[in-house]
């Protein structure tokens, strides 16, 4: 018997200039305070991990803001996972080193590709996430384009391709975000969750679209391993207590 391993529930705190921000399709951003103290309420509520990007990082062409990081990673006691700017070995190793579980490799693997079968061979598979950011191409339903630096740079790469290049190049997870969908609280691209959860054997979490409780149990029903999200949690419109409570009702398994 195959033991179902727990679906995870994973607040993202988008970071510029060492605020909390956040926006609708990648633009329009709004403050929503202050990293630590964001992070400690996470903690303290329930939540299984936290997402920290530093979202401007790799566009300004800089690294990620160690010293947020570091407090951060004092004020948690669940895994962290870090993305923005990474673009070495040396890169990982700092943030590692200041309290990091798991990095996130976005733009820099596109450019890249060999650094996600370094940092897995160096520092394991578990410690890599590849996040991709994607949107529909024109006209079409069940095909999507990956875009680089915070969705500004349309790469004409096809999803599907992508996903099974990071999976075999070592990557731990896949962080999959829907830009069609993001901030828009309309719920998760469902067709593109259940497509891309068919193609590799390792834990895909969804980003981009979560309005309500049953979009995150609509994420979990096709096929995703984690459900991400920011400003539903930052404003406190649903408290990731009462979620959980939810899709325990609904048969999912959630660490109560």
């Amino acid at each position: 018997m195959s033991l179902k391993l727990a679906k995870r529930i994973i607040p993202c705190l988008d970071i510029k200039n060492g605020r909390v921000v956040k926006g609708v399709n990648f633009v329009g951003l709004q403050d929503a305070g202050d990293p630590v103290e964001i992070a400690k309420r996470y903690n303290n509520e329930g939540a299984d991990e936290l997402v920290f990007l530093d979202i401007t990082a790799t566009h300004e062409g800089r690294g990620t803001t160690l010293e947020v990081v570091k407090k951060v990673a004092q004020e948690v006691f669940i895994p962290l996972s870090v993305g923005g700017g990474i673009s070495t070995l040396e890169d990982i190793y700092k943030l590692l080193d200041v309290g990091c579980d798991k990095i996130s490799l976005n733009s820099t693997a596109i450019k890249n590709p060999a650094l996600i079968s370094e940092a897995a061979k160096r520092f394991g598979s578990q410690c890599v996430v590849v996040a991709i950011d994607a949107r529909k191409k024109e006209g079409r339903e069940d095909e999507w384009e990956v875009y680089t630096h915070g969705g500004r740079n349309n790469t004409k790469i096809d999803l599907k391709t992508w996903v099974i290049e990071a999976a075999n190049r070592g990557a731990g997870e896949i962080l999959l975000t829907s830009m069609d969908a993001d901030g828009t609280k309309a719920g998760y691209d469902l067709v593109q969750l259940k497509e891309i959860s068919s193609l590799v054997q390792i834990p895909l979490i969804a980003s981009g679209g979560a309005g309500s409780m049953e979009h995150i149990y609509e994420a979990f029903k096709v096929g995703a391993d984690a459900a991400l999200a920011a400003s539903i949690f930052h404003f406190q419109e649903i408290k990731i207590k009462e979620l959980k409570e939810y899709l325990h009702s609904k048969n999912i398994p959630v660490r109560l």
